[in-house]
């Protein structure tokens, strides 16, 4: 009972610790001016697509953690002749390399989903955690290209580059999803021991060779993908905790709670892995001039963008970022997958951009090369809600409070300010009344509903104001799940 006492201590202690750095000092601005210039930018794209897809499509499971010997439900290993045999399970796995044959696969047809539906970047897993690169690497064999794998005859088998070339002809930005853990090559998980848990097999302290090997087959890889692949706008790293050792405070705690711990509290270990990032990042911006670039989960100058993970912040946060969301199923592909309704994506898009952030919804190929039809279904209904209501969401910023109730509010340079009134599920059309108590119309100001070029009356009312919406736009509205207000000037 001591022992555990303890560890709540330490835990409630770290919690606290740990709590002051992720919500104050987290993020560490930028100070190249190139880089500065284009976050900018990309704060106003508002809206992209991340792609999860791998060889692990053709068991429909989660991406790559599988392979990892942590106890997590997303760990489980349930394919394969024998998924109770760890080594036996991770040999199966390796060797779908061998019957991956995405021959649907067709990116002009993704990029022009994308496009239509306003997405204006992508970003693609290149390599995840497992190690399988979807691009042409000279540095491994374990890729979409190697003879091993039957796609490797296909004319468009280098699929990274494939997706680059689409997306950029549709006039999208173009981000590079990168791992920093390899599972597969030797310098990470040593083939002499048995891999512990997502971490590192050996101690790169004490083998300083083997990890140089390591960071240097990293930066390698990375430097292909940004000198052999075109213009690249982000590079997108994961595996957090691939990185420096972080503060002793934090070292201190994971010591004292492995010693105290009665039950595995701790899944797995902290382990000091400096891969470098300072010097990878002076290099890939001489390569990439104004890369934006986003070591996930890394405190320090290299995360340019924050990433909150499935989840949308209940405010706006003082840095940039970008809530990557799942549309439908999981992360990697998920047979008959169940999509977000139109009415849950649109206003997520919407909820998203009130607080200041980008929303990168993720949609993943199935093994043939396909998206499913609801994907294509949910891209549509973004798309017919953009072509109305765009300028509420593209260049937009937060105007406080953000949200009242039901209605998000987004402002543009002009001072244009947008009422963005969410629908209830069965909701149909907008009330005949719409109150705002937080903000005011300057006199005179024009309302309009986006999508109609009829100007609505207001009043003011003790607090705020009131907007008189007539039968004959109710009864014929241009858009679905979300009405905008566009007020041409507020008091502020």
């Amino acid at each position: 009972m001591k022992k555990t006492l303890l560890v709540i201590t330490a835990f409630v202690s770290m919690q606290m610790f740990s709590q002051a750095i992720y919500e104050d000092e987290r993020y560490v601005p930028e100070t190249d001016p190139l880089v500065l210039e284009k976050l900018d930018e990309w704060q106003g794209l508002k809206f992209g697509l991340l792609m999860h897809w791998g060889t692990y499509s053709q068991w429909g499971i989660v991406e790559s953690w599988s392979l990892c010997p942590e106890e997590y439900g997303w760990c489980e290993r349930k394919k394969g002749s024998n998924p109770d045999n760890y080594f036996e399970y991770k040999k199966e796995y390796e060797a779908l390399q061998t019957t991956f044959n995405p021959t649907k696969f067709d990116p002009d047809k993704w990029a022009k989903a994308a496009k239509n539906a306003g997405m204006k970047y992508v970003v693609f897993t290149t390599k995840h955690h497992d190690g399988f690169s979807m691009f042409d690497s000279k540095y491994t064999d374990y890729k979409i290209t190697s003879p091993k794998t039957p796609f490797s005859t296909h004319p468009k088998a280098n699929i990274a580059k494939e997706i680059f070339n689409s997306f950029r002809n549709e006039g999208l930005w173009a981000g590079a999803y990168f791992s920093k853990p390899d599972w597969n090559v030797d310098s990470y998980w040593d083939p002499k021991y048995p891999p512990k848990d997502r971490n590192v097999n050996y101690s790169p302290t004490e083998n300083p060779e083997k990890w140089n090997e390591y960071v240097e087959f990293t930066h390698n890889q990375i430097m292909e993908l940004l000198t052999d692949y075109g213009k690249i706008d982000i590079l997108w790293l994961d595996g957090g905790w691939v990185a420096k050792s972080p503060k002793a405070e934090i070292n201190e705690w994971y010591k004292h709670t492995m010693e105290n711990s009665e039950d595995g509290y701790l899944k797995h270990r902290m382990v000091n892995q400096d891969i470098k990032m300072d010097d990878l990042v002076v290099k890939a911006r001489k390569q990439q001039p104004g890369l934006i670039v986003v070591d996930r989960a890394v405190h320090g100058k290299n995360q340019n963008y924050l990433t909150p993970e499935n989840r949308v912040p209940e405010k706006t946060l003082p840095y940039p970022w970008e809530s990557c969301i799942i549309s439908g199923g999981g992360w990697s592909y998920t047979p008959n997958a169940k999509y977000m309704s139109a009415r849950e994506g649109i206003q997520m898009l919407v909820d998203v951009v009130a607080k200041g952030g980008n929303l990168l919804l993720n949609i993943a190929p199935s093994p043939e090369g396909e998206w499913q039809q609801g994907a294509y279904d949910l891209l549509e209904a973004y798309g017919n809600w953009m072509d109305v209501n765009s300028s509420a969401i593209y260049g937009t910023k937060p105007i406080a409070p953000f949200k009242e109730d039901n209605i998000c509010m987004t402002q543009n340079e002009k001072g244009n300010v947008f009422l963005m009134y969410l629908a209830e599920e069965g909701e149909k059309t907008i009330p005949a009344e719409v109150f705002v108590k937080s903000l005011t119309p300057k006199r005179g100001a024009k309302i309009t509903m986006l999508g109609s070029n009829k100007r609505l009356k207001w009043e003011k009312q003790a607090e705020g104001f009131k907007v008189i919406i007539p039968e004959s736009l109710r009864s014929n509205l241009p858009s679905k799940h979300v009405w905008t207000l566009k007020v041409e000037a507020v008091n502020q």
